[in-house]
């Protein structure tokens, strides 16, 4: 988050300043948006408005404050112009629950921004076989049958191994968490 800040520091107002800051925090801003958002087709509406609005505003970020929370503003000012928007739909929160789950996501973007660089040393951690084998298992190309076929084992099988890793991952994660705290 350092670096990212650094960048901030040093705002020209360009796009390059821009892109590197939100590709870097789009995951945990889409994460907050989709937490207060029940449907994927409004999780989109509101990530546009906020990568728009933010783009806009964004010689206007004071160099002192850090791009996250500042985003995570305007993605809460953009959740609830939509809920206004679609105040007749009954699957739409409340105001203030959306405020409130908006709070507490600005809250936990530090955390999950923690959770994932644990995940990623404990990943790394892994056997290269394993790694291996946890990374093609979660792509979006990959079906379990298919990687099973591939490797000369029942489905059953594989998640059997595959729920070994993840519990291994588990418990690095919560102490590679301890260690960070």
């Amino acid at each position: 988050m350092s670096n990212t800040n650094s960048i901030v520091t040093n705002l020209s107002g360009g796009h390059e300043d821009f892109l590197r800051l939100w590709t870097h925090h789009e995951p945990e801003l889409r994460a907050f948006v989709r937490s207060c958002c029940p449907r994927a087709q409004e999780v989109d509406e509101v990530m546009q408005e906020v990568s728009v609005v933010a783009w806009r505003k964004f010689t206007s970020l004071d160099d002192s404050k850090p791009f996250g929370p500042w985003a995570c503003m305007i993605a809460r000012y953009e959740l609830l112009m939509m809920r206004r928007r679609h105040a007749r739909d009954r699957l739409v929160l409340a105001e203030d629950v959306v405020k409130l789950l908006a709070e507490e996501g600005a809250e936990e973007i530090s955390l999950r921004h923690r959770q994932l660089e644990a995940l990623d040393i404990c990943i790394q951690d892994l056997p290269h076989e394993r790694r291996e084998l946890a990374l093609a298992a979660y792509s979006r190309d990959t079906s379990i049958r298919d990687l099973a076929k591939r490797m000369g084992r029942t489905e059953w099988a594989l998640y059997q191994l595959l729920a070994r890793i993840r519990k291994k991952l588990f418990d690095c994660m919560n102490r590679s968490l301890e260690q960070m705290s």
